[in-house]
């Protein structure tokens, strides 16, 4: 089916005359799901709201799976000739979409007052990904930060103030001792902490590092920082965990399945990304706390999840439209409707100010919790050839986990590696 956003013109105008004519402008607009519940019914729904309140607009998003999906599936069309308008990717991305020269900056499409007061509107902390030498790439939309999730029935079971959640490494690793139980035969029924070292080990990892006063890249995607002490020590940290303190699952922990495991009460408490934040509420059956990141040396996480792109290929009139609904979908009342459906962070203060925002967290106060992490809070790792060198960094988490090498080595292997990948963008 054709994906269709027609936009009314005051044809007459050149002709001195009062009748308007609706020009058909075609539009594809691709978008990803990354957390629980019922996002992509709600983008559904979001469309269908600014179609009945614009009758000459017809929009047909298009649900593409997964942001890796997504990507490769906009890539695909722009390399055949036909690229979406629009298509919300991982921020990550930016590099890799800059390098295929695949995607036009918003700045040459607004006004003076639309830079301002709209793009200038967002938190610098989501900016920052897609903002590059002074051009925005990307629009702030589904965005995040990890939090941490836990358990407020089983610390009162535990002998711990459940508004006292663990603030530094070392009371995570002292609660967690006390929060893990086991069976008579020495099995784990509940253990202190999950953190995902699947599907995006990095980001869980990366937040690790930022709190160990380490970062893991530079602003201009060319380098990266994987050997230095500080983010070895944030590594053997990860692995320490489970090896040494024993409050954590060992192996692999699935990413995917943490909601469902904190649900279940296999673990007291978890590491995941706020935009899980609705669908632990909904479905929690206990007394649900969440809580900022435990720090080491300062306070860190990094952002995530996905902007607005747009892409190339495509006249002013239509690339005008996309830019439109962006700003429909992006502004209070809409972006605020969006956050309370999924449990993405407001990106914009403004948002927070409407009134359906304010009695949200009146009613959901965990909800403040990633937009008050955002003070703390540095891009999400991304480079140029970022899905290669993200890979790297994966794989060598996983071999520190599982104990294929330590983690000191399995970093200093990933640095040589990515280091190779990246000499051409330091030439």
């Amino acid at each position: 089916m054709r994906h269709l956003l027609k936009t009314s013109t005051l044809s007459g105008a050149l002709l001195g005359l009062s009748m308007s004519t609706a020009l058909a402008v075609d539009l594809e607009f691709y978008f990803p799901v990354a957390v629980g519940g019922d996002a992509a019914a709600t983008i559904q729904a979001m469309t269908e709201e600014y179609m009945s309140a614009n009758p000459d607009v017809n929009i047909n998003a298009i649900y593409t799976g997964s942001y890796a999906d997504t990507t490769t599936r906009a890539i695909t069309a722009a390399r055949g000739g036909n690229p979406p308008h629009l298509a919300i990717l991982s921020a990550v991305d930016v590099f890799m979409l800059i390098d295929e020269d695949l995607i036009e900056t918003w700045d040459q499409h607004l006004s003076e007052e639309e830079l301002k007061n709209w793009v200038g509107g967002f938190y610098d902390a989501f900016r920052a990904n897609t903002h590059k030498e002074g051009k925005t790439w990307g629009i702030p939309f589904q965005r995040s930060t990890p939090v941490m999730y836990y358990n407020k029935d089983a610390f009162k079971e535990a002998g711990l103030d459940p508004e006292s959640p663990p603030a530094t490494w070392e009371e995570l690793v002292e609660m967690g001792k006390k929060l893990t139980v086991r069976d008579d035969s020495g099995n784990a029924t509940q253990w202190g902490i999950r953190i995902p070292s699947s599907g995006f080990p990095y980001w869980p990892f990366q937040a690790l590092a930022i709190a160990n006063g380490a970062e893991l890249m530079n602003e201009a995607g060319t380098e990266v920082y994987f050997d230095q002490p500080a983010v070895v020590e944030a590594l053997e940290f990860f692995v320490d965990l489970s090896k040494e303190h024993e409050i954590m699952a060992p192996g692999i922990v699935d990413w995917g399945a943490t909601p469902k495991a904190f649900l279940d009460g296999e673990t007291a408490m978890a590491i995941t990304t706020t935009g899980n934040l609705t669908n632990i509420r909904t479905n929690a059956t206990f007394d649900l706390g969440v809580a900022m990141l435990p720090k080491n040396k300062q306070y860190g996480v990094a952002t995530g999840g996905g902007d607005f792109f747009l892409f190339k290929g495509h006249g002013e009139e239509e690339t005008r439209a996309a830019i439109d609904f962006v700003k429909w979908a992006t502004a209070p009342e809409q972006a605020a409707a969006w956050s309370i459906a999924t449990g993405y962070v407001a990106p914009r203060p403004d948002i927070w100010e409407t009134e359906k925002m304010k009695a949200y967290v009146e009613e959901a106060p965990g909800a403040l919790v990633a937009r008050n992490q955002l003070e703390h809070a540095v891009a999400e790792f991304s480079v140029y050839e970022n899905a290669r060198v993200r890979q790297i960094l994966n794989d060598a988490i996983a071999a520190a986990i599982v104990g294929d090498k330590t983690p000191e080595q399995a970093l200093s292997d990933a640095q040589s590696e990515a280091d190779e990948v990246l000499k051409i963008y330091r030439q």
